[in-house]
């Protein structure tokens, strides 16, 4: 299943809306908001503001330094929030180990959460009502329909219970109605369990943890980690083993990465039009 490919389609049909948007109001606006020098982060960061620049949104990107303070963070986030040209604020994870991500997070509007990990946005999630969802869950979402696995009735097993993938993505596919197992560290006999998968999603953050052993033939497998080591990028899934197995498999990179993004600028969009549609009505979002 190629996200690559999926990511630069839906990335064509944005740009058209957000060009019909910005005729009629504020062009949409993502900031992102990068804490200390994290890597990893800084390049995940860049390709986010290159592709929404890249659909006609506005970069409003903020960095603080590594030792700045939890107030000094929440003060940029007050701040965001309360500007009209932001539709989106997407605070980029991990955080250094002395800042209080889960209460940051939470300092974000709901209707700016284009992440969709507020308290709010996952109680919104929880209870079928509409909101902005994680971007991960929602790309493999989005895959999977693309590639037209059939979701109703699937045996769907979900590897990790994250709250940035593990319980979104199998709320996600609850609501698709396939009938969901999470797995995780405590689980017992992890291959007895995913041998019955229609649809495996592999979100653990271990190396290769997926083998042969461990799929169905003809199962859908969606890759979600990614990981770096001396042969270059890898999943949670044994890549080779599991090629001539699956109906369906995910490459890494190229597979959810691109369709990450793909959600995020979605997800802004999406904020943008909820902004333009309260501003006729003139109630309070918060």
């Amino acid at each position: 299943m190629d996200g690559k490919a999926l990511a630069a389609k839906i990335r064509q049909q944005l740009a058209r809306e957000v060009a019909v948007h910005t005729e009629r109001t504020l062009a949409p606006g993502l900031a992102t908001v990068l804490v200390g020098e994290d890597p990893a982060s800084e390049v995940y960061v860049a390709s986010k503001r290159k592709l929404s620049v890249a659909v006609g949104m506005n970069d409003f990107h903020r960095r603080l330094p590594g030792n700045c303070s939890q107030g000094q963070v929440e003060d940029l986030l007050d701040e965001l929030a309360g500007d009209d040209r932001v539709s989106g604020i997407l605070l980029q994870l991990p955080l250094p180990k002395h800042l209080d991500a889960e209460a940051l997070i939470d300092r974000i509007p709901w209707h700016k959460d284009v992440d969709g990990l507020t308290t709010h946005s996952a109680g919104l999630l929880s209870r079928g009502l509409p909101g902005l969802r994680p971007c991960t869950p929602s790309g493999v979402i989005t895959l999977l329909k693309e590639y037209d696995v059939d979701l109703v009735g699937a045996n769907a097993v979900v590897i990790g219970r994250s709250e940035l993938v593990g319980k979104p993505m199998a709320r996600l596919l609850l609501a698709e109605h396939a009938t969901v197992t999470i797995v995780h560290s405590k689980s017992r006999d992890l291959a007895e369990i995913t041998r019955r998968a229609d649809v495996l999603v592999a979100a653990a953050g271990v190396p290769r943890l997926i083998s042969r052993q461990h799929v169905s033939p003809g199962a859908a497998i969606v890759d979600v980690g990614i990981h770096r080591d001396k042969d270059g990028l890898s999943g949670d899934v044994e890549f080779r083993e599991v090629e001539g197995l699956a109906g369906r498999l995910t490459p890494v990179p190229g597979g959810v990465g691109p369709m990450t993004i793909a959600e995020l600028l979605r997800n802004t969009l999406k904020a943008a039009q909820l902004a333009e549609e309260q501003a006729t009505k003139n109630p309070s979002l918060d």
